[in-house]
């Protein structure tokens, strides 16, 4: 690539250019040289002759193992992910699990419906053999939900799923989980990315040689999961009655199919209608842009179904089927997709609500949410009499909590703004099939009660408050978008608003620093929590506004909240709009 090109151009403004240059034609000379197969030497050798802007990208950086695991494009080379980078990161993790566990060490490894998810998940599980480790690997795709309990069941040491979630089809990703079933947390983290680090060549990886280590998990691990997910049923005399509930389901092109249908028959439901045209696995994702469940566009040929058929409830799970979306009718008869609070709030509540009225309710009830998903869950557990924690975002700090309480107090359910819900403690990752089994319970008992979860929705508003939330995510393109937003944070840290949209700042949160503030009097006090680069404002009048950096992408999420008393459902269209323009007005204040 010439000094010219548009990447270099960028990069000379950071580094020199003749250093990097020079350094990605070492990487590339190792990968044409070095221990590669055929196929990848031919791949790197035709991106240097036709294609030098994307073998700069391909080898400018190496794909970073972070708190989570790999994420990335596919594609030869060190930025890339592929079988090299995978069995490198792979040879790292185990050389950890075997200094932790160095008796013996078993891991369970499954993967998504993603182009090459077979393919690395087998490399993960040759890797792991060949340094004498028990594999136990799913013989097809399976939900992400059913790799934690696995984990737990088998007690293994660690696992890894192959997915990149709800990511565009170029992507793939590897997430590491420990022997609790839940993704890494520290110490364990930091401690496996310093030994994958440690592996500095394709020849540090032992590839083969331990295939007698490896197990295939299949049915009789299904029937067990099933078995667990419908012990979390409360009301399963309800469904009986409503057993016709008319079900619309979405796997879009995922790995819910392989679960979700068998486990809504296991919970007594004989009307559920799957999207034909997203029903089968296709890494290629040809009816969506993005495989997300939260985007209108991927529930788009969900929507049509529900409304051709009149369903009671849509539901829908991304590609590895941890995440979820639920649609249902409005006041008007109009389907409307509920955004994650919403459906965190239908969730939480109705598990409160059931367990207390069925009697089966326990003094030491806890739930778990994250810092950034509405209050209301706050509210509706005060009014429960359960207590309610707020962790850093991510399922790993709700799992974390679980641990730290286990034998002390009993958890339910915990979850998030972003479509995740983990129910019952038998699984420590978010869940999708089980929260689509239950949402779809609750419907059935809404029913048997004369409304719908619309309805119930607003009803929870009268009763507990209305909150309502909005997400902004902006990205800052370029070499400098991460210190862009590095200065962006900084301004807030250091030159903090006192008042926003005419409500005082009484709360000034800072995360990374841990420590808490109130601006109008100077008071101050210790944030109990793991660091995390988040700012909150907590304003007068109720309202929050969260600030939150990617720490993997040059982008920035702002996450607003505000509140209002509704004294009646009939007033909801008025105060929902009035919260609207409030929220407008919290944005415009900030400049953002």
């Amino acid at each position: 690539m010439t000094k010219s090109g548009r990447k270099f151009n960028i990069l000379e403004a950071h580094l020199n250019f003749g250093d990097m240059k020079e350094e990605i034609a070492k990487k590339v000379n190792t990968w044409l040289e070095g221990n590669f197969d055929v196929d990848t030497k031919t791949a790197v050798a035709d991106l240097q002759k036709n294609n030098p802007d994307d073998l700069a990208d391909s080898f400018y950086k190496n794909l970073e193992f972070g708190t989570g695991g790999l994420r990335g494009l596919m594609g030869v080379g060190t930025n890339r992910m592929n079988k090299y980078t995978v069995g490198m990161a792979t040879q790292g993790y185990a050389n950890y699990l075997k200094q932790c566990f160095p008796d013996a060490v078993s891991v369970a490894i499954a993967h998504d419906s993603r182009n090459n998810s077979r393919f690395f998940a087998e490399t993960v599980a040759n890797v792991f053999a060949a340094n004498g480790v028990k594999v136990y690997l799913f013989e097809a795709l399976r939900p992400t939900p059913e790799l934690s309990f696995a984990i737990r069941h088998l007690k293994c040491q660690g696992g890894v799923v192959v997915t990149a979630s709800h990511n565009p089809k170029e992507y793939n990703g590897y997430k590491a989980y420990w022997n609790d079933g839940s993704q890494l947390v520290p110490p364990h983290d930091k401690n496996v990315i310093k030994e994958v680090d440690k592996i500095a060549s394709v020849d540090d990886v032992k590839w083969s040689g331990g295939e007698k280590n490896i197990s295939m998990l299949g049915k009789d691990m299904d029937e067990t999961y099933i078995k667990m997910v419908k012990s979390l049923s409360v009301y399963p005399e309800v469904i009986q009655k409503h057993k016709d509930l008319k079900i619309v389901y979405t796997p879009i092109h995922g790995t819910g199919i392989t679960l979700l249908p068998q486990v809504l028959k296991e919970f007594g439901f004989d009307n559920v209608h799957i999207v034909k045209e997203q029903s089968e696995p296709d890494g290629n994702f040809p009816t969506v842009a993005y495989p997300n469940p939260e985007e209108s566009e991927a529930m788009s040929y969900g929507l049509k179904l529900a409304e051709k058929l009149d369903a009671d409830i849509l539901s829908g799970t991304d590609p590895d089927a941890d995440r979820i979306a639920i649609g249902v009718k409005d006041s008007n008869g109009k389907w409307v997709l509920m955004n994650g609070n919403q459906t965190a709030v239908l969730a939480f509540n109705y598990l409160m609500e059931a367990r207390k009225t069925k009697g089966i309710a326990q003094p030491n009830d806890m739930v778990v949410t994250t810092i950034v998903t509405t209050p209301m869950i706050d509210a509706i557990a005060k009014g429960n009499g359960v207590n309610c924690y707020r962790v850093l975002t991510g399922f790993k700090w709700i799992a974390e909590l679980i641990r730290q309480k286990e034998g002390k107090e009993n958890y339910v359910i915990g979850g998030e703004e972003s479509f995740g819900l983990m129910i019952g403690d038998q699984i420590r990752d978010k869940d999708g099939i089980s929260a689509v089994a239950l949402l779809c319970e609750m419907a059935a008992y809404e029913k048997e009660k004369g409304r719908s979860l619309y309805e119930k929705m607003i009803d929870l508003y009268v009763e507990y408050g209305f909150y309502k939330e909005h997400l902004i995510s902006i990205t800052k393109k370029g070499m400098d978008g991460q210190e862009q937003i590095a200065a962006m944070m900084e301004a807030y840290r250091n030159n903090p608003p006192k008042a926003i949209n005419g409500s005082d700042v009484v709360q000034l949160l800072d995360y990374e620093l841990q420590k808490g503030n109130n601006p109008q009097t100077g008071e101050e006090w210790p944030i109990e929590l793991p660091k995390s680069n988040v700012l909150q404002f907590i304003l007068a009048d109720g309202s929050s506004i969260s600030a939150r950096p990617s720490g993997t992408e040059p982008k920035i999420k702002f996450y607003f909240s505000v509140n209002a008393k509704l004294n009646s459902a009939a007033d909801f269209e008025k105060v929902s709009a009035a919260m609207d323009e409030k929220i407008k007005k919290v944005i415009e204040d900030m400049k953002l």
